[in-house]
């Protein structure tokens, strides 16, 4: 049995450890894929994967910060039957404005089975709020209980949360030259962006690609709260593969079919 209360203590924990006391403190060394890493991801995620062994040593452990060779290994290994299950870290999301000073980056962790993702938790340390979730149990901001439901039924009613940078030219244009929605912000966190569209603090949201770390738990903390995401290319985000995955969300049934609508229509190559 999973306690979801010590989770939370485990991460919240960590994060006043070592990410805290490093906050806009840092610099940030640049890896292979051209993303950014500092000290406080290497440090939270060592001092969380040990806690994590330590409690539950029958389920694997796949962190951001270890190779692409260790991550499909571990997901091969979850798929044949080796682990319980397997817990997947982002010790920092958002590692650019942690670095920067910004006051908007997160925790993220998930425990995958061979059903897919069990349970979902995302550490927002500045504010001190914890998302979760467990499959078929709901959603909870601490705990008090997610719906990622909205009145809104036009897209020009909405606040959208869009990452422009990995999207196509074609639609990169649209939505800026055509923007169907009113209005529209990129916090630079993808694990608060799920965790936020979960707790209805905007209404739609797009991101051209994400890894399993940066989707896992919020992918399930929105399908809990009672939101909706496929790829563009309308299938399920979550594949228990580590290829990067596109997203489209929204808070309701109606929105979604629109953007989905509005977004095939602007770029058909999707």
């Amino acid at each position: 049995m999973i306690d979801s209360s010590m989770l939370q203590s485990l991460l919240r924990d960590a994060a006043q450890r070592e990410l805290l006391p490093r906050f806009g403190h840092i610099a940030a060394a640049t890896k292979t894929d051209g993303s950014l890493v500092t000290e406080a991801d290497v440090a939270m995620q060592t001092r969380i994967q040990q806690a994590l062994v330590a409690e539950w040593p029958e389920i694997g452990f796949l962190g951001e910060e270890m190779t692409p060779a260790d991550h499909t290994r571990l997901l091969g290994e979850l798929a044949d039957g080796v682990h319980e299950g397997l817990w997947v870290l982002d010790p920092l999301d958002g590692t650019i404005n942690f670095a920067s000073g910004v006051p908007c980056f997160a925790v993220s962790l998930a425990l995958l089975d061979r059903e897919g993702v069990r349970c979902g938790l995302i550490l927002d340390p500045v504010r001190d709020e914890c998302f979760r979730a467990d499959r078929g149990k709901g959603a909870f901001l601490d705990d008090t209980p997610l719906h990622a439901g909205c009145d809104a039924r036009d897209l020009r009613d909405c606040v959208a949360e869009i990452d422009l940078k990995r999207l196509s030219e074609r639609l990169r244009i649209a939505l800026v030259r055509a923007q169907p929605f009113r209005s529209q912000r990129n916090f630079g966190s993808g694990a608060l962006d799920w965790a936020w569209l979960a707790a209805g603090r905007f209404q739609l949201y797009l991101h051209g690609g994400q890894k399993l770390w940066d989707y896992a738990a919020g992918s399930l903390i929105l399908a809990e709260a009672g939101g909706y995401a496929v790829t563009l290319q309308n299938d399920a985000v979550y594949t228990g593969s580590i290829a990067p995955r596109s997203v489209v969300g929204a808070g309701n049934p109606d929105l979604f079919a629109l953007w989905r609508d509005w977004l095939r229509a602007a770029d058909p190559d999707y």
